[in-house]
This record gives structure tokens, sequence and C-alpha cells, in this order.
């Protein structure tokens, strides 16, 4: 069970498709709901989804800068390398 009081990292995946998405959220099932119910506009055209990776963290800055770190170039060399 995902504790409500910290912070996740989460990368998602089109079952369709190579897509993928990196978010941050206090509420992991209800970010993953939104998105498999094409609430977000970045991630609406390539649902569903299904999580690939997930990281806990203690709060919402240090998830904030976690998730601007993975869509960096050195961020999506460090997903691919260590975390899928």
């Amino acid at each position: 069970m995902v504790n409500q009081h910290m912070w996740n990292v989460y990368i998602i995946k089109s079952t369709n498709n190579n897509y993928r998405y990196i978010g941050s959220t206090n509420d992991l099932n209800r970010r993953i709901a939104e998105h498999n119910k094409g609430l977000c506009p970045a991630t609406k055209s390539y649902k569903p989804f299904k999580i690939i990776a997930c990281i806990a963290v203690k709060d919402k800055d240090t998830a904030v800068k976690l998730e601007r770190y993975l869509k960096t170039g050195s961020g999506i060399a460090f997903v691919n390398k260590r975390l899928l």
C-alpha cells in the first residue's frame, strides 16, 4: 500500500504504443485513474496506461525536482539504464 503522506514520482506507459509519461503525485491511484479516463491533456491520446516505475519520496519539493530531472536527457538515460 502506498503511504498517502509520501509523494510519488511515477512512470506510466501506454499499453497501445511506446509512449511514456513521467509525473508526480501524492495520490498515485487517483492520478493513474485520471490518466486512464483521459482527464490529462498530455496523455489522453495514448490511454490506457500501466505503471512501469514508481519512486516514493518524502515531500512535494523533492518529487517535483526528481520529476524535472527524469525528463532531462540525462534523466531519461538514467531511467532507461537503471529503472527499466
